[in-house]
């Protein structure tokens, strides 16, 4: 049978999540200034790509307990494949192919990835890859991609993963994570023992730290659900994806810099205003104050950047869509953002993941539905490296990644910053929002205008989009 390898709580909470109308897929496009064959991406991926043994890797189930071992059928060929787009080949089309790939489940015969070339795309060529958000977050996604970059390709940083144990039964493995836990916990509570007898203050920032992760666990599990709009309502399997002309990230960071905001803030704000404006136009806004959206947080810490797996909290932010002051919506996602920094709400969520990796398939479930209830969209803002990057020479124009969502959520928001210029990207439910042109316009308009209040007036000639990337879209 080979090396196996059991996933960890959250990862398996992430494989259980999966459901037709609601894939747990990341997938992203790469656009290429200049034309790569299908050879040459298969001969890179081999080179880069796969020195990462989970990528040779699929997932087994046999018993509750998931694990992952060697595909002993693993073949370069069954995960790349050539395509070409109809008609002109153009934006639209690519568009439409992206949307129907957000629709098809991947093989769980098969390691969970796969990439589709685009050979002839405007002049270049397009690569679209698609993971399993088992396999990684996005973070760790980020750096994989890196890898593969001529910049940033390293093979010593490849992780040595085929020397894992071999895997025991399931109730075996249960009964010796259990006792593990246990000595685990004696250990630790016997150090945290002798710590605060030796240092009194140690004992009270501890309680202080347990209060505040109380706290934050409790905020998580006692939210109301988010009230009915237009992103709620029953799902199905067709979804939309779109995303945005580039906004300057020079111009964004000035903005928040007159504000005393972050990035971040900026643009959640923008999306806020997008969305009031969506509302508004088709006469939905009425009394609605605010949209819930979860917003991943990296937990991970930098020295384990090039490790696979899931480390990142959820927490919940309110879009405040009701205010009509476009300042105003920046200045109160800040305040949300900055409190939230400052709280635990993101290791308890993480807590609460892990968790559900080891419950039955039955409990994640309600589980699943009863927090994505609590929220209309997912939104994750993911910064990318701020320098051109290559694949075998050729320039990277842009990287657009799209998040899943979970539950009955049925908006995706992915922000992902790269070379100077910040995008946003739109996956969404056919059936809740059949168009999502209008966000991605309401967004672009929201920052024009930000930039328009806020900006001296010498700025004012800058354009929100670049017209040498545009031309590339």
């Amino acid at each position: 049978m080979g090396t196996q390898e059991p996933l960890s709580g959250v990862d398996a909470a992430w494989l259980r999540m999966d459901e037709p109308t609601n894939l747990m897929t990341i997938t992203a496009v790469l656009v290429l200034e200049d034309p790569m064959d299908v050879a040459t991406l298969k001969e890179l991926l081999r080179e880069r790509f796969l020195g990462f043994t989970r990528f040779r890797q699929r997932v087994r189930d046999p018993d509750g307990s998931p694990y992952w071992e060697l595909d002993p059928h693993f073949d370069l060929d069954r995960h790349v494949h050539r395509s070409a787009l109809p008609g002109e080949a153009g934006r639209t089309e690519l568009k439409a192919r992206v949307s129907e790939l957000m629709s098809d489940p991947l093989d769980r015969e098969k390691p969970l990835w796969e990439m589709q070339l685009i050979e002839d795309y405007r002049r270049g060529s397009v690569v679209i890859a698609r993971l399993h958000h088992c396999i990684a977050d996005g973070m760790a996604l980020l750096q994989v991609l890196l890898s593969l970059t001529d910049e940033y390709f390293d093979p010593s940083r490849f992780p040595d993963t085929d020397k894992q144990p071999h895997l025991l039964p399931g109730a075996v493995r249960g009964a010796i994570k259990t006792v593990q836990g246990t000595v685990a916990t004696g250990r630790r509570l016997l150090t945290e023992s002798a710590r605060s007898l030796i240092n009194p203050s140690h004992a009270l920032r501890r309680v202080k730290q347990g209060l505040s992760f109380g706290a934050a666990l409790s905020k998580f599990l006692s939210l109301s659900d988010d009230p009915n709009t237009l992103l709620k309502g029953e799902l199905g399997v067709a979804q939309r994806a779109t995303w945005s002309e580039p906004l300057d990230l020079a111009r964004i960071k000035r903005i928040g810099h007159v504000v005393d905001a972050k990035v971040n803030d900026v643009l959640l704000g923008a999306v806020a205003g997008a969305l009031r404006s969506y509302f508004e136009t088709r006469d939905e806004l009425g009394d609605t104050e605010t949209v819930r959206a979860l917003i991943p947080v990296n937990l991970r810490p930098p020295e384990q950047a090039f490790q696979l797996g899931n480390r990142f909290g959820l927490v919940f932010l309110n879009l405040p869509v009701g205010l009509d002051n476009r300042l105003e919506r920046v200045l109160t996602v800040k305040q949300q953002m900055d409190e939230i920094k400052a709280s635990a709400e993101a290791v308890a969520a993480l807590s609460v993941l892990e968790g559900l990796g080891y419950v039955p398939l039955s409990v994640e479930e309600r589980a699943v539905r009863h927090f994505s209830n609590k929220a209309s969209a997912v939104m994750t803002n993911v910064p990318g490296p701020q320098e051109p990057l290559h694949l075998e020479g050729r320039r990277i124009q842009h990287i657009m990644p799209w998040v899943p969502r979970a539950g009955h959520v049925g908006l995706g928001v992915s922000i992902f910053s790269y070379d100077g210029e910040v995008r946003l990207g739109i996956a969404c439910d056919a059936g809740l929002i059949p168009d999502p042109e209008p966000i991605v316009e309401g967004f672009m308009q929201e920052f024009d205008r930000l930039a328009d209040d806020l900006l001296p007036s010498v700025d004012e000639g800058s354009s929100s989009t670049s017209s040498a990337s545009a031309a590339g879209e």
